[in-house]
This record gives C-alpha cells, sequence and structure tokens, in this order.
C-alpha cells in the first residue's frame, strides 16, 4: 500500500471518517439529525467505543474503504505504488 500518498489525500480521510461514523449510527439506529448537541455525539463515540460489536463493525467499514477491490489481495497496483501525490 502507498500509504504516504493515502495519508495526504484528503479525500481518503474523509473516507475514512464517514465510514466508520456511518458504521457507528447505523449500529445506533440513528440518522445524522439525531445528532443535535455535541453531548449526543461524545455519548455516541463513547458508546461506539465501549462495544466490541460496534468496533468490528467500525473495523470492516474502515477495512472496506482502504482496500482496492480492484487488485489482488490487499496491496496497491504497481502504478498505484509509484505515485508521490494523490491524483497522479
Amino acid at each position: 500500500m502507498n500509504w504516504k500518498v493515502r495519508f495526504r489525500n484528503p479525500v481518503f480521510w474523509v473516507q475514512i471518517v464517514m465510514s466508520a461514523f456511518a458504521a457507528v449510527l447505523a449500529y445506533a439506529g440513528l440518522t445524522a439529525a439525531d445528532l443535535t448537541t455535541w453531548e449526543s455525539v461524545g455519548a455516541l463515540l463513547c458508546n461506539a467505543v465501549r462495544n466490541p460489536y460496534c468496533l468490528l463493525l467500525v473495523l470492516s467499514s474502515v477495512w472496506n474503504a482502504v482496500n482496492d477491490p480492484t487488485t489482488k489481495g490487499i496491496a496497491d497496483s504497481e502504478r498505484a505504488r509509484k505515485y508521490d501525490m494523490p491524483g497522479e
């Protein structure tokens, strides 16, 4: 994996955060509209961290965001490994 390029790409970070947050919301049976205070967001995240099943859902979502299904195994393609910046 070309982690250096992925870490520099803001789309990668949005994808990771959104996939993890969506998994937590789905497990809790909530929508983003239900989170009307920072306290409710904090409580949701604390409850998610305490729940092994919810953590497994988050890890699964993050795995799906990181893994490239168009390549064999878990590695990036040869071309992607040669990138120095995102989008080359």
